[in-house]
């Protein structure tokens, strides 16, 4: 399979050198030449598959032609040993919870699975001074350092904007020393971003040490990330709940979004989506006016989401031939504030005793307001309600239980640099710490 740049002036990539690259020469992010279509067997049966079974064969649809296939079932294999359940929250609502990871947030699927497939290409290729370079807002940090935690030859650098993540997010990626460098930002996510983004197309930074990513701009961690969408509807498929299915996204960067289309381009019988954004609306906005106008982020309750200039809307767009028409057709999208998410929270907690986190609580609300009573929906909750303790605590008056393994990551020490959002200095400790 060869990848092309949604700009369309980078040269053709082979998928290794679009996942070692990460970012394309253009500043645009890769997508495949094709996209290969299931055939209808597997959905009549898929209700019978377990989630291996499905990933499996959703992975060799993507990366079946690049890699040996007994490597590429054992990387899924290593990748989801975990249980991602679709669970009822009421009539006609149902929950993906894809938290039960090991860092309990629904990037552990993409990012475990680029950092085996990262390790693949490394050790076949025999590269060195591999650097992994990522921007957070809160749980891919976390999902990225500790998937690839120890990985021998490989080196990760996190930047995060500081006060900006919850304590247990930071905790999670900033107390693990090894191979795992934690950069602490005084900015937003956008700036962290566009560290990363500028040191993809330094010259002289990119001829001393290979540099990749692992966001979602990665196509290694993007698109795994559309196989919980199949066994999600194998999960409704198993009750006979599949007709006229609709998914709600809590929706940043685009990324879990764009997987979702992407599942739906492969043959996938979802209906439409809904995006849930919380105040960081510029994918709202442009579904209303057609009109794309990025803007600087706001720190919100739902701080994965706090992304004013999402990545992914290039692949959107790509993926639709820049029709706002198209793109229309597929998804629709709500906002939400601090205070609407808070009273979600609150409210499906007296009414079902389901705990949301923010996030979930944003997709669970576009949901509740856009579903259609014949629409059977599921929306995703990306992250355990503990990672948010402090917030989701306010709203309902309780205590939240702390899973052991999160809060084991709040007795370690903190170990991270502080630095301005200014690339110079950004550059220079690269080098320093390399």
């Amino acid at each position: 399979m060869k990848y092309y740049s949604t700009r369309h002036i980078a040269p053709i990539a082979s998928l290794q050198e679009a996942v070692i690259k990460g970012l394309a020469p253009d500043k645009g992010l890769y997508m495949p030449e094709k996209i290969n279509r299931l055939p209808a067997d597997f959905f009549n049966k898929i209700g019978n598959l377990s989630l291996t079974d499905i990933a499996k064969i959703v992975a060799e649809k993507f990366f079946g032609e690049d890699i040996d296939k007994e490597k590429l079932n054992a990387i899924v294999i290593e990748s989801l040993n975990f249980d991602i359940p679709l669970k009822k929250v009421e009539e006609g609502i149902y929950v993906l919870e894809l938290f039960h990871g090991p860092t309990f947030a629904f990037k552990d699927v993409g990012a475990r699975f680029m950092s085996r497939m990262l390790s693949y290409f490394v050790k076949e290729q025999h590269h060195e001074n591999l650097k992994v370079l990522v921007a957070t807002s809160g749980d891919t940090g976390s999902a990225v350092a500790n998937g690839f935690l120890g990985v021998e030859g490989i080196q990760v650098f996190i930047l995060y904007p500081s006060g900006k993540v919850s304590e247990i997010q930071e905790a999670q990626f900033t107390t693990l020393g090894q191979n795992i460098v934690a950069l602490e930002i005084n900015g937003t996510f956008d700036d962290c971003q566009a560290l990363v983004k500028s040191a993809f197309v330094d010259e002289e930074l990119n001829k001393k040490m290979y540099l990749t990513s692992a966001n979602s701009i990665n196509i290694a961690r993007f698109l795994p990330q559309s196989i919980y969408y199949f066994y999600a509807y194998s999960q409704l498929a198993k009750q006979q709940l599949e007709d006229n299915a609709v998914v709600a996204v809590p929706s940043g960067n685009l990324g879990n979004l764009a997987a979702g289309l992407f599942a739906k381009r492969m043959g996938l019988p979802i209906k439409r989506f809904i995006a849930a954004n919380n105040r960081n609306d510029v994918f709202y906005q442009y579904l209303n006016s057609g009109n794309y106008n990025p803007r600087a982020s706001i720190q919100t309750i739902a701080n994965a989401m706090d992304v004013g200039n999402p990545s992914n809307f290039e692949r959107i767009l790509d993926l639709y031939n820049h029709s706002h028409k198209a793109i229309q057709n597929d998804i629709s999208a709500s906002t939400y504030t601090d205070e609407e998410i808070k009273n979600t929270i609150r409210i499906v907690y007296e009414k079902t005793g389901y705990l949301l986190d923010p996030h979930g609580a944003c997709a669970y609300q576009a949901l509740k307001d856009g579903k259609k009573t014949d629409e059977t929906g599921v929306f995703l909750a990306t992250a355990h309600p503990a990672k948010f303790k402090e917030t989701v605590e306010k709203c309902i008056g309780q205590d939240v239980e702390v899973p052991d393994r999160l809060s084991a990551f709040m007795q370690r020490k903190k170990q991270a640099f502080q630095l301005s959002n200014d690339y110079n200095a950004f550059k220079k400790t690269l080098f320093n710490l390399t």
